[in-house]
């Protein structure tokens, strides 16, 4: 039985859960008969990264900020976009093995051109400022938790540290 809701309103859906994501119900979440286009994105734990094998990818995250950061994500997209109908951002926390997703991101708009670009922007800003982590578990039993190229704040971090750590260097230069 379809779900009826009222298509004048617009939908964003935020998940984070440890339950395996299903792509077809964000597909069906963000259709609408006033969009042409349903773009999405499936971001998949994969078997192999710099030559190692990989047996599943290993997510923790601080829900609450994640949540809040995720809504806010969706509204600078619908301020960039205002065509945009309905919005999903779902992420998995939890082991995920191979093949199955981590991430799912669905958009619709009346024109192809809003949703493609709202999922891309959409997850990369994800990576860039949600606070999710991901640690990589090998088929050797080894584990390796990873950093996100495109965090934002990992950088501004390290270059704060560098900053702190040469201004303690020179004032222990100076003594």
């Amino acid at each position: 039985m379809m779900e009826e809701r009222n298509e004048t309103e617009n939908i964003t859906d935020i998940l984070i859960t440890k339950e395996k994501l299903d792509a077809q119900a964000a597909i069906d979440k963000v259709s609408s008969e006033y969009c042409g286009a349903n773009s999405i994105f499936i971001g998949t734990t994969r078997d192999i990264q710099n030559g190692r094998h990989i047996l599943k990818l290993e997510y923790e995250g601080y829900e609450l900020m994640a949540k809040k950061e995720m809504l806010k994500i969706c509204d600078k997209m619908r301020k960039s976009w205002p065509e945009i109908k309905h919005i999903v951002m779902w992420h998995r926390l939890g082991s995920v093995p191979v093949k199955e997703a981590s991430v799912i991101i669905a958009v619709s708009s009346p024109h192809r051109i809003d949703s493609m670009s709202a999922t891309q922007q959409c997850m990369d800003t994800l990576k860039a400022v949600v606070p999710i982590w991901k640690q990589e578990v090998y088929t050797d039993g080894t584990k390796e938790w990873k950093e996100n190229k495109e965090c934002g704040w990992n950088k501004e971090n390290s270059e704060a540290l560098k900053t702190e750590n040469n201004a303690h260097a020179q004032c222990s230069n100076t003594s």
